[in-house]
């Protein structure tokens, strides 16, 4: 008989606090599997959590290849001033002749996995021509798993990384199927990147709704133009501390926002390949961030 699966609820928080170090490169693999097996010698079964904390992306797909509402290909555009000449992304647009107001899907510090690819199929699904770029695409593309995609990740040059972003954002807005205006949603590395965008695009970038990421350079806020919905987890504390000094340059900027703190969530409580996913919290915010797309994009 197979053993019942670890909830988020059964998960001690110090296992979260190493995940998340692991998460965001600051420890490798063995390393964080190390410092779990440490735990167990305070009672707690820490390995199995730790274990259990590890993608499975079986569990991500809500929305099927094959699914009738969306078509979905590889495609690849130029990116002037990125880490390569060209980039590589997943495009899925809705069935039908368009045009589609348009959503930019900004991966994780991990490359184009499976989670994200199928967060790009719901935004087509919900009307949204979605493309969904892999930073990876100058060293080979996402690699098939998450720790060599997130060392991947890390060698690429950063600012150039985010200048792909941005070349993707444009090549979107320009495409045939675009209706010209143009969403952006990102997690973590891509929350911060979703705000990034909002700075960098003014008027061209018409909402925003990331997801647990880095605020923008707070000098750069006043030329946000965009709808903000900004998602937080509760416990998050890296991320949440930004918030403050990001909320008082939106505030001085004039800039339409909203933020909300999900209750009983960690960082990553959108990613449904994880313990850390919650599903109440994730429902919600997507549902909102659709809400925020379909009155902004229309």
């Amino acid at each position: 008989m197979n053993a019942a699966p670890v909830t988020q609820l059964q998960i001690d928080q110090r296992v979260y606090d190493l995940y998340d170090e692991y998460c965001h490169g600051r420890i490798d693999r063995r390393e964080y599997l190390k410092r779990a097996s440490a735990l167990a010698a305070l009672g707690i079964p820490a390995l199995a959590m730790a274990s259990s904390l590890l993608p499975q992306y079986a569990k991500a797909q809500t929305i099927s290849f094959t699914d009738p509402r969306i078509k979905a290909s590889y495609v690849s555009y130029p990116s002037p001033g990125g880490n390569g000449d060209t980039m590589r992304g997943y495009l899925v647009q809705p069935t039908g002749n368009g045009p589609f107001p348009a959503v930019l899907i900004i991966h994780e510090n991990r490359g184009l996995n499976p989670y994200i690819e199928d967060v790009a199929r719901r935004a087509a699904a919900a009307g949204f021509l979605a493309l969904a770029p892999d930073g990876l695409a100058p060293l080979g593309g996402y690699p098939g798993n998450d720790d060599d995609g997130r060392t991947m990740q890390a060698k690429l040059d950063q600012a150039k990384l985010r200048v792909d972003m941005l070349n993707g954002a444009k090549w979107l807005k320009a495409h045939k199927l675009s209706t010209g205006k143009l969403g952006v949603t990102g997690f973590c590395w891509g929350g911060g990147t979703s705000n990034y965008l909002a700075a960098v695009m003014g008027a061209d970038l018409q909402a925003s709704a990331p997801y647990y990421g880095a605020a923008a350079d707070t000098e750069s806020v006043k030329n946000i133009k965009a709808a903000m919905l900004i998602h937080y987890a509760e416990t998050d504390q890296r991320i949440n501390e930004m918030w403050p000094a990001y909320e008082a340059a939106l505030k001085a900027a004039g800039a339409k926002y909203e933020a909300h703190f999900y209750p009983g969530t960690q960082h990553g409580f959108h990613n449904n390949s994880t313990p850390r996913f919650q599903e109440a919290a994730a429902k919600l915010s997507w549902d909102r961030t659709m809400d925020l797309f379909k009155k902004h994009l229309a």
